[in-house]
């Protein structure tokens, strides 16, 4: 049987993995910002990611590089949230460790010095926070409480008056805080111990009695440092209470901007499948002809892209209902009943739970179109499959993201 001649294929003359164009919606200046943001992760990124991610070491020389491309959560409010959606998917389509990174500092720590902290907080944190003179983090997750902690918080301070004034004591752990070994200060909630309220602390990470530990071990965003946290005996003096803070709703709206990053995360993770994937199966021949050429192959790819395009026009309508809050007035949990407004929260756990579950399919059917090859990080499928383990979880597991959505198309509630 004679075998039929396959000519290699340019990829760059294939379709964009954006096969609606959607980045036509975007502003001419927010097209140009977005190709220097690649240009920035074909050079700085791409070629080391894997290595950092094996070798399990965050890149801090690239911190200052990374401040000058101005996409600070400050900076990003003169573009449109579908353009600082596609950041995020971006960054993680090149490396989710990086882009994590990036959210952990900028949309939970800056955003919430931007949003909650004090003018003295802002004029003496925000400006070494912003150009990535210093590095923050979010502290909130504990050993024994993730999914339950807005009710389940066993950190405490203890609010002490004396003659040098008034000071807070902290006493617990938090675990999984990503940036936690290196971070100059976390943002850090804990229990009042008296009145039972969430307060918030700009803890300046130095202090005595902040024990962090990295966490060893992981399978996934190994270039993520997550710190194991324990506070004894701290003492934080008042001027780092976060003072306009004194429930867990005033956490939400942090959090809910940042589960919509999560999903962003989603679509970029599936970008970066299909991108290895497609690649893979034009250029891998087998049997006399590329993998590409196998009808099941074709089906798989087709599958994974029409994942990711599904998960993208929802995002694509979440950055919409963002953009019209903001022009109507309205911002974050406040604006649940805000009808064409905000998203609300059950519709942006619909969106994580949605995106990340198509997202585990995605990354699945990619890693099986490399076969053996697939699970080693050399052809950077492994590392893909392995990075969408950590988004479908953190943010709101999958699971929690499903009831709440569930609790708001039916009225009842099967969390607690």
């Amino acid at each position: 049987m004679s075998r039929r001649e396959y000519t290699p294929l340019d990829l760059g003359s294939l379709p964009s993995a954006d096969f609606y164009d959607i980045e036509s919606l975007l502003s001419a200046a927010e097209q140009a910002k977005l190709a220097q943001l690649r240009e920035f992760l074909a050079t700085e990124v791409a070629p080391h990611a894997v290595g950092w991610w094996n070798d399990a070491e965050f890149p801090a020389h690239l911190l200052p590089k990374i401040a000058a491309l101005g996409l600070a959560a400050p900076d990003r409010r003169q573009f449109s949230h579908l353009f600082t959606g596609l950041v995020v998917a971006e960054m993680t389509r090149v490396d989710t460790s990086l882009a994590t990174f990036f959210l952990v500092h900028h949309d939970l720590f800056v955003q919430a010095l931007s949003d909650f902290g004090s003018a003295e907080q802002q004029e003496r944190l925000l400006p070494d926070a912003v150009a990535l003179r210093t590095t923050g983090a979010f502290a909130l997750t504990e050993p024994d409480h993730g999914s339950d902690v807005a009710g389940g918080l066993v950190t405490t301070a203890l609010k002490v008056e004396d003659d040098g004034g008034t000071h807070w004591v902290l006493n617990g752990a938090k675990r999984w805080i990503g940036n936690g070994t290196f971070c100059q200060h976390m943002l850090l909630w804990a229990k009042d111990a008296e009145t039972g309220q969430v307060r918030g602390f700009f803890l300046d990470a130095s202090l005595p009695g902040v024990e962090r530990t990295k966490i060893e071990h992981k399978i996934a965003l190994r270039t993520v440092q997550n710190a194991h946290i324990v506070l004894t005996d701290v003492k934080v003096v008042e001027r780092d209470r976060v003072a306009t803070v004194s429930s867990f709703e005033d956490t939400n709206k942090l959090l809910q901007g940042s589960r919509i990053s999560v999903a962003w995360q989603a679509v970029g993770q599936q970008l970066a499948a299909f991108d290895v994937a497609r690649a893979y199966a034009v250029e891998r021949q087998q049997f006399g002809r590329p993998l590409a050429a196998f009808q099941m192959v074709q089906a798989q790819l087709v599958k994974m892209l029409g994942n990711a395009t599904s998960s993208l026009m929802m995002m694509v309508r979440i950055a919409a209902l963002q953009d019209a809050a903001e022009a109507a007035g309205t911002q974050g949990v406040a604006a649940e009943k805000h009808k064409g407004g905000s998203p609300s929260m059950a519709q942006v756990a619909l969106a994580k739970a949605h995106t990340t579950g198509a997202m585990r399919e995605t990354v699945a059917m990619g890693r099986s179109i490399l076969g053996g090859n697939g699970i080693v990080t050399d052809y950077k499928m492994a590392k893909i499959f392995a990075d969408a383990e950590a988004i479908y979880t953190y943010e709101g597991s999958h699971e929690i993201n499903t009831l709440i959505a569930g609790r708001a198309i039916t009225g009842i509630s099967a969390i607690v």
